[in-house]
């Protein structure tokens, strides 16, 4: 979905505020209440189908206009038990008139297909919220599961809440009756019911549902048309029943972008479309050497697709086979890309280092999850960051790269590309599951706008020995960047060595000469430490602050929303977020030395702030998260209000 927006204006992350006023076209005479922002979840079993309801929701928001940021949430097994709290999966979308910057701490709406996703997320909800339930589900069986022995919805435990039983199953089979579909099939209609009714409620358009469930079913079209029957009744039910006197308008955030064409976007898709960019851009083919892993593999997915732009995919038995393949394609003059999760990361690292001896552009694509181990699949995490920077053996030093928002991984795919192909080196880019699976509005930019990533391969001799006898030396370097050249394979007269043994300097020839090893080391590190990257920006729009927070990747949402609640609040706080770990900017330093405290928030132990102080010697202070789950705002504000008034 794309859409049209104008100028931009800064606007705060706002609370709720509504305007009443009589409906002329919304059902019945009911009442309209226009709201700044909604924060919904959609909850039910792995099996109901709320991650699709969401993203069809969330779709269908973006191309009304609004902002918009998407937390998915969901197990790690392909089914988990239905019924129970583990098998309980959620989405919750956040969308506004103005510039928001996280999924929302809390929801206003929850919709609860089941005792268990009533319970799993209760404790999220607050108190005045509106809760749908499915009263279908809420029989002895499916509450004895969860621990209820007496209804909820009967016993005055939601009384704060605003609670509406709605037989969502009853409806959805109802509805389907001239389709004479046994019973389980129509049930699995009930989140396009659902889907419906929030269409209704908040004023959602409803044509490019209808078309994508035909274009998703267009093998079974009776299936395809029992969906859109579903989802239209849906909107019916909550245009004509008492139970929802009342819809709501959240007006298209006009006044929060640039100029342009935007769609809704999720992480790995931004970083899928990034990677075709640089290749394009590079005049390079891209290959992927990859191997199936949550949440990497939508990636693998993605590119797969786009063999019309010079894409090429291999699904690779393992990942040591898909990083080998890889660096293979990147030694014979390819754009070459692995992406990994979790454990993965650990099984490539001894050709990571092979690729920093070989000093070849690679990009290692890391989409961070909870560890260690298998740890948590689906959940997300920042914990790979000093495994990026040391996890090889020896001096194996390799830049990192980290998108801080769903759309921005577009713009650090190209930016890792960059490096790698500048420099000669393998680049990590670190993204993590919050960022891959959640979305946002992304403008669309023009070709003209991306940056010319070409490279000369090497094409002939380059040294000239005593003798003048002119030959080719694979390690002669370019004398700004330190980068040697790159030699494609088959190209007379560059013929040379490649392998992890040490190599000598300039000639490429196997050395196990002390000194010779001491000076590649050195040259390789110098060769990071002077790669090219913007000075930090600090964002200290009243100067007097004495406090800095510092973020990196995923935590940029969060962390800027709770500086603004706390500038709100009358306080003065700095900001940094940084893109580039290794090298950290040139005036990181400098900046640091400004501030009497900084506070570093991160979803590890404490790993940006480690190295901070190790290489800064300043004092700062950890503020740390291992749940799974991304940073709330409100949390995060009130740790910075107690980190001014130290």
């Amino acid at each position: 979905m794309t859409s049209q927006v104008s100028s931009p204006a800064e606007q705060t992350d706002a609370a709720l505020v509504g305007e009443q006023r009589s409906a002329g076209d919304g059902g019945q005479g009911k009442e309209v209440r226009r709201l700044d922002r909604v924060i919904i979840r959609f909850a039910g079993d792995s099996g109901d189908g709320m991650q699709l309801t969401g993203d069809r929701f969330t779709s269908e928001t973006a191309s009304f206009g609004n902002d918009l940021s998407t937390l998915p949430n969901f197990p790690a097994e392909i089914r988990a038990p239905a019924g129970t709290l583990p098998g309980v999966s959620s989405f919750q979308l956040h969308f506004a008139d103005h510039d928001i910057l996280t999924p929302g701490d809390a929801p206003n709406v929850l919709v609860a297909m089941n005792p268990a996703a009533l319970k799993a997320n209760l404790a999220d909800v607050p108190r005045g919220a509106e809760i749908i339930v499915n009263t279908d589900e809420f029989t002895k069986r499916p509450m004895a599961k969860v621990g209820y022995e007496t209804s909820p919805l009967e016993d005055g435990s939601l009384s704060a809440y605003h609670v509406h039983p709605v037989p969502l199953t009853t409806l959805t089979i109802e509805a389907l009756k001239e389709f004479g579909l046994s019973r389980k099939e129509a049930e699995r209609s009930k989140n396009m019911f659902a889907l419906g009714l929030l269409s209704w409620m908040y004023h959602r358009p409803t044509e490019g549902t209808e078309k994508f469930l035909r274009a998703k079913f267009a093998k079974k079209p009776d299936i395809a048309e029992a969906n859109v029957t579903a989802f239209r009744a849906g909107w019916n039910f909550g245009e004509t029943t008492e139970d929802f006197a009342t819809s709501y308008e959240v007006a298209p955030a006009t006044k929060a972008f640039p100029t342009g064409t935007y769609r809704n976007i999720s992480g790995n898709l931004a970083l899928s479309y990034g990677l075709v960019a640089a290749s394009r851009q590079a005049d390079l083919p891209l290959y992927l050497g990859s191997y199936p892993i949550t949440p990497a593999s939508d990636i693998l997915h993605e590119l797969s697709r786009h063999k019309n732009f010079g894409v090429r995919t291999f699904q690779a038995e393992d990942e040591i086979a898909g990083i080998g393949a890889a660096l293979g394609a990147a030694f014979g003059g390819s754009l070459a890309v692995t992406t990994t999760s979790g454990p993965g990361v650990a099984l490539k690292s001894e050709t990571i280092g092979l690729a920093v001896s070989l000093e070849l552009p690679l990009l290692i694509v890391d989409i961070q999850r909870g560890g260690p181990s298998t740890g948590l699949p689906t959940k997300t995490e920042q914990a790979d960051l000093l495994q990026a920077m040391y996890g090889r053996n020896g001096e194996a030093p390799v830049p990192v790269v980290a998108p801080r928002t769903p759309a921005d991984c577009f713009d650090a795919a190209l930016e890792a590309a960059r490096i790698a192909l500048t420099y000669r080196t393998p680049v990590f880019l670190l993204s993590d599951g919050y960022l891959a699976n959640g979305s946002e509005p992304w403008r669309i930019p023009d070709v003209d706008e991306l940056p010319d990533l070409r490279v000369q391969f090497a094409s002939g001799p380059n040294h000239q020995l005593a003798d003048g006898t002119e030959v080719f030396w694979p390690y002669k370097r370019d004398e700004r960047t330190l980068a040697r050249p790159w030699a494609v394979p088959g190209t007379p007269g560059l013929e040379h060595r490649i392998g992890g043994i040490e190599k000598q300097d300039g000639t490429g020839n196997i050395s196990y000469d002390p000194a010779n090893h001491d000076f590649m080391v050195r040259t390789r590190q110098a060769k990071v430490d002077g790669i090219e990257v913007p000075d930090v920006e600090v964002d200290d729009p009243s100067g007097a602050a004495r406090t800095l927070v510092v973020g990196w990747g995923s935590t940029y949402g969060p962390i800027t929303a709770a500086v603004r609640r706390v500038r709100g609040a009358g306080a003065h706080i700095a900001q940094v977020h940084l893109r580039h770990l290794n090298p950290f900017p040139r005036n990181l330093g400098e900046v640091l030395g400004r501030y009497d405290h900084v506070i570093v928030p991160e979803m590890n132990l404490g790993q940006l702030s480690t190295l901070l102080r190790a290489k800064f010697l300043v004092d700062a202070r950890s503020h740390t998260q291992v749940s799974g789950m991304p940073f709330k705002a409100e949390q995060l504000a009130e740790v910075l209000k107690e980190a001014i008034d130290d």
